[in-house]
């Protein structure tokens, strides 16, 4: 059986400067009682690898806005005027990754790869400093893999085993850095008895999974 924490036990285990993944998608499929107890307890210096940052007070946005967060490692912030603000003025270190280049640099590292070769940001400055690799006459940026010392996801349904399954968009990014983490410390809707989720619908199995997170009472 997986060790079942609370919220703040969670959020104890993440040392200031720590590297974190938080799952979700705009806020949907964010592992929100983790994220509040890591705000309360104001974490700094905080690397951040996330699809997005949210909202102004919703999801990831609440670490933005306690200012645990140093570094952002995301697709977009358009949604987050704060994070715009804090990166136009310095305080945020904000680096802007194409979706699907930052996913497969996850997978990457979860699955033991050296790193992912993509076109996206060729000729552009975003290829400033990166090596370039070529293929069968075709170049090449090489990004490498990303990891973290602790991956926040959320999950609809977990056992006492620790296996997961997902609903909806909370399958964009949870399994993924379920993968690629030191640490990985799953919040589920529901935790039920080994044998209540069908295997078929386990999309991350209990060996990745560190610890769940304590139901409300």
């Amino acid at each position: 059986m997986k060790p079942v924490l609370s919220p703040q036990a969670a959020a104890d285990l993440i040392p200031d400067g720590a590297t974190i993944m938080v799952g979700g998608f705009m806020g949907v499929g964010s592992p929100n009682r983790l994220i509040d107890a890591i705000a309360t307890s104001q974490r700094t210096g905080l690397t951040l690898i996330a699809n997005d940052t949210a909202m102004p007070e919703k999801g990831i946005g609440k670490l933005v806005s306690a200012g645990c967060i140093k570094t952002c490692i995301v697709s977009h912030i358009g949604l987050n005027p704060e994070t715009q603000q804090l990166m136009n003025n310095g305080t945020l270190e904000v680096r802007l990754v194409p979706q699907g280049t930052l996913v497969e640099q996850i997978r990457s590292a979860g699955v033991g790869l050296g790193g992912v070769l993509t076109k996206t940001g060729l000729g552009t400055e975003v290829a400033t400093g990166k090596q370039i690799v070529c293929v069968d006459d075709q170049n090449y940026l090489l990004e490498p893999p990303l990891r973290a010392d602790v991956a926040l996801i959320a999950a609809r349904q977990a056992d006492y085993f620790g296996n997961l399954e997902y609903a909806l968009t909370a399958q964009n990014f949870n399994p993924i850095m379920a993968l690629a983490a030191d640490t990985v410390i799953c919040e589920a809707d529901h935790i039920v008895p080994v044998g209540m989720i069908s295997p078929d619908a386990v999309r991350t199995p209990g060996v990745l999974v560190d610890h769940l997170l304590k139901r409300p009472s």
